[in-house]
């Protein structure tokens, strides 16, 4: 008897692993993917704000909000009224790559005034708290995503950028049942260990009906100092994914020291080194985004 009941105990628990290793490895087909999009919240637009671009990627230490910041910087150069979203509510960055510390004021109506520096409009949590680690259950970074969102004055606005946390987590799902996201730029590194985890991202946001703009790959290749000559570190590996994602290479943004030596000193690479072949990157990628927003308005 014992024997018996252990045997069957045995192959309900392998019963129960081989219907989790199936629902897990499985995607959502058409009707799956309407019925789970049709079930969110209902999407509200930020008064005052155009578009929502989110820069999101899979894996950390990609250079995400390294392209978030310079994106959204060039944009403000290109004569756009841009504002950039930290939405990594565990390690905010944009505070120091855009060089500001203040805490934002709060207007007659009780909404936060987000910063102002480099022509763009800045909020993060990282302005909100000290320095101390933020340690909070997912209710609570979904309820800070909320506020940072709709208890701001960001508009009059034509772009938001959202710097999203690596990951597909509460922040990337929050954004996408609150606000009516125009379109997501993926970063990545050309390792495959980084590319498998953002096509894991663009297919969460494929579920959620939210539109791909596109992929860029930073830390792409290295330009040598000496003799110009391009250092590949993957050759056409990208290829293999965005073909798999169907999505273009929005840029390749190559390595630069400089990169880092900006990032430190507050001040975005693209606006200290304009004629680099990382702010002319930076450029194309703007003007892709300004180009994909501009036909989605014009059919919506």
């Amino acid at each position: 008897m014992l024997k018996s009941v252990s045997r069957l105990f045995t192959q309900s628990s392998e019963r129960c692993v081989r219907l989790a290793t199936r629902t897990l490895a499985s995607k959502p087909d058409q009707r799956q993917a309407e019925l789970m999009a049709r079930s969110l919240p209902k999407r509200m637009p930020l008064p005052g704000v155009q578009h929502i671009v989110v820069v999101s990627s899979g894996k950390g230490g990609v250079g995400k909000t390294t392209t978030a910041v310079n994106l959204a910087v060039t944009l403000a150069r290109h004569g756009k009224a841009v504002g950039l979203l930290d939405g990594d509510i565990f390690g905010p960055s944009v505070p120091r790559m855009m060089n500001v510390s203040e805490a934002p004021l709060v207007d007659e109506q009780n909404m936060m005034v987000p910063l102002l520096n480099f022509g763009v409009k800045c909020l993060s949590m990282g302005l909100l708290v000290d320095t101390g680690p933020v340690v909070w259950r997912g209710p609570l970074v979904m309820s800070a995503i909320q506020r940072l969102l709709k208890g701001a004055a960001w508009g009059p606005l034509d772009i938001l950028i959202v710097d999203t946390p690596p990951g597909t987590g509460d922040v990337h799902l929050s954004l996408s049942q609150n606000v009516p996201i125009d379109g997501v730029v993926l970063v990545s590194s050309p390792q495959a260990a980084a590319l498998d985890i953002t096509k894991k991202g663009a297919q969460m946001y494929r579920t959620l009906q939210v539109p791909l703009i596109g992929l860029v790959e930073n830390m792409s290749h290295v330009v040598c100092d000496k003799c110009s000559n391009r250092i590949e570190f993957a050759d056409n590996l990208i290829e293999q994914y965005v073909q798999e994602l169907s999505v273009e290479v929005l840029a390749r943004v190559p390595i630069e020291k400089d990169v880092m030596r900006c990032s430190d000193a507050g001040t975005p690479v693209c606006l200290k080194f304009p004629d680099s072949l990382l702010a002319q990157a930076y450029d194309t990628i703007a003007t892709k985004v300004m180009d994909f927003l501009a036909t989605k308005q014009q059919n919506p």
